[in-house]
């Protein structure tokens, strides 16, 4: 009986950890990311900013999409305007997107990029950092 329950938890892990190492959108999704670069994007609070998004349908049929994004952090969130987007098969299109870091997003803080498109989402890896507007930068110094 102990090794049956020993086993059955096993399995149950290795299941979850499978579960969680691959994307939640669908493995047949026809709807291709481009993602050149990965990296965090320093902004101030009110600054504005620009997303830029390249897609692909790797279909075989003409498809349909309505996509969105948003800035998602655990202490200040931006989302964009749905836009709608239409693709034949091997079709590639750009969307851009603007925002504005909201004034009162703390200090220090990062949110980072999700697109949704339909009854998927993805998590990009490009983040944007709050940084505070003053920065002091030593000049020069001397000691005698």
């Amino acid at each position: 009986m102990k090794k049956k329950l020993g086993l059955t938890v096993f399995l149950l892990a290795v299941l979850i950890i499978f579960m969680f190492n691959f994307p939640f959108s669908s493995a047949t999704d026809p709807l291709k990311f481009s993602e050149k670069n990965r990296k965090i994007v320093e902004k101030v609070q009110g600054e504005a900013f620009v997303i830029e998004i390249e897609f692909k349908n790797t279909g075989k049929d003409a498809g349909k999409w309505n996509i969105n994004v948003a800035f998602e952090g655990e202490s200040w969130n931006q989302e964009g305007n749905s836009q709608n987007l239409e693709l034949e098969p091997d079709e590639e299109k750009k969307l851009n997107w603007e925002g504005t870091v909201p004034a009162n997003a703390p200090i220090n803080t990062v949110a980072r990029l999700v697109v949704y498109y339909e009854d998927s989402f993805k998590a990009l890896n490009w983040w944007i950092q709050v940084v505070p507007e003053a920065e002091l930068t030593i000049k020069s110094s001397c000691v005698k």
